[in-house]
């Protein structure tokens, strides 16, 4: 089995947001091909993100967004701890990083992740390990 991908929060709101197509289906490639492989990791801070961000953005999607989440807890979330915490604020001072994107690389690594899909942190950049991918410039089939 190849490494795990870690997944930015981004990808599942572009996945649903019809305002920019090309996003939108490079997002839902993405998504499905990482159900398919049962590569996708995430955290719960991710789970946590994407609800509120779905349900502010669209009200009446609370019941959807539930699901949503609860189909994603199949992707082992990693849980936000002192340990956790601890590598994020290393991170943000090593790399000079937002603290919730230096969670998100902590969490990528204790997830055992190679690859991280977001389009917050600059492409192709090596976190300790964890390499930065933009999931709209680069084809799933590429990290196969």
């Amino acid at each position: 089995m190849t490494a795990p991908i870690f997944v930015d929060t981004n990808v599942f709101i572009y996945a649903l947001d019809d305002a920019d197509l090309k996003k939108r289906d490079a997002a839902r490639a993405w998504r499905a091909e990482l159900w398919k492989s049962r590569r996708g990791r995430i955290s719960f801070q991710v789970l946590q993100e994407f609800y509120v961000k779905v349900t502010q953005k669209w009200p009446r999607a609370r019941q959807g967004a539930q699901s949503e989440v609860r189909d994603l807890l199949a992707w082992k979330p990693v849980t936000v701890d002192e340990g956790l915490l601890e590598r994020a604020w290393n991170l943000q001072d090593r790399y000079k990083l937002s603290f919730w994107d230096a969670l998100i690389v902590a969490a990528a690594k204790a997830a055992a992740c190679r690859y991280l899909l977001t389009e917050d942190l600059q492409a192709e950049q090596d976190l300790e390990g964890v390499v930065v991918v933009d999931p709209f410039l680069r084809d799933p089939a590429a990290l196969s």
